[in-house]
């Protein structure tokens, strides 16, 4: 990474939304291990580019490439990859949004993406986004509030993908909470009944088998009027506004998302007013 590198504006949680996801890919492409490399540099365009994901205009850009030693791709499955559900992936291992969320955020922030691959080589991911000047004096923005990651509330947890909830429940754990863990939206009503203490927060995906996560919600609203709501998706969160919380309230993380966003989250959801 260059020490002189120059400065974008972009939202850091979607910065590191792309990173993460492009790690996880680089990841699962790898199952025997490799090697993943991450550069960013300053890159200058001077001409109009155009590619198969978009075109470029001239001008300065932060160039960040997330390369992998994996499995690589041919020619078909890289004019596919960006597409909304293409997956190459088994059932049940993949919703195929993964690198659609991460080219909508790149192309939102107005930058460009593109992919180098070939099978058995390894795959290439490259970004560029558009580089600002550095204000000659920064505005005072207000500290955002501060919340406390650790806390001993009761966290009832519904997801449906293994390797998501057991992930969940280790951060959950790790930092103090109490968690109850279902599969589905019937296990957790279940747990919901057999538990005899306060549930504070109910963290559930969007989609799971048989009841959704927010019909799940509306049902433990009615015996728990305590519970605060924090939703979970692979899907864009413009698909997802039309469901509400029981309380009013619209806490959303987006997958993948760190341990720290959701910590913030739960302590958000747990000291927010409620409606």
């Amino acid at each position: 990474m260059e020490a002189t590198l120059g400065h974008l504006s972009a939202d850091p949680g979607q910065l590191e939304q792309v990173i993460l996801k492009l790690a996880v890919t680089a990841r699962d492409a790898m199952p025997q291990g490799g090697r993943f490399t991450f550069e960013a540099t300053n890159s200058r365009v001077d001409t109009s580019l155009t590619g198969p994901q978009g075109g470029m205009a001239p001008g300065e850009y932060i160039k960040l490439a997330m390369s992998d030693t994996g499995s690589g791709m041919d020619l078909e499955t890289q004019r596919h990859i960006f597409e909304p559900f293409f997956t190459t992936k088994e059932a049940g291992k993949g919703t195929g949004l993964g690198l659609f969320t991460v080219y909508g955020i790149v192309t939102q922030n107005g930058g460009t993406m593109q992919v180098e691959s070939a099978p058995g080589v390894g795959t290439t991911f490259i970004i560029h986004l558009p580089r600002v000047n550095t204000p000659s004096k920064e505005a005072e923005v207000a500290p955002a509030p501060q919340f406390t990651p650790h806390g001993v509330e009761t966290i009832l947890l519904v997801e449906d993908e293994v390797a998501v909830r057991d992930l969940v429940r280790q951060v959950l754990q790790a930092a103090g909470y109490v968690v109850l863990e279902a599969a589905n939206g019937e296990q957790a009503l279940q747990l919901s009944t057999a538990h005899q203490g306060p549930i504070q927060v109910l963290l559930a995906d969007v989609v799971l088998p048989g009841l959704s996560g927010p019909e799940v919600a509306e049902q433990l609203a009615l015996i728990r009027s305590e519970i605060r709501v924090i939703y979970m998706s692979g899907y864009a969160q413009d698909r997802i506004n039309r469901f509400r919380n029981p309380n009013g309230q619209r806490l959303f993380l987006h997958k993948p998302f760190t341990p720290t966003t959701l910590l913030t989250s739960v302590r958000q959801a747990l000291e927010s007013p409620r409606a």
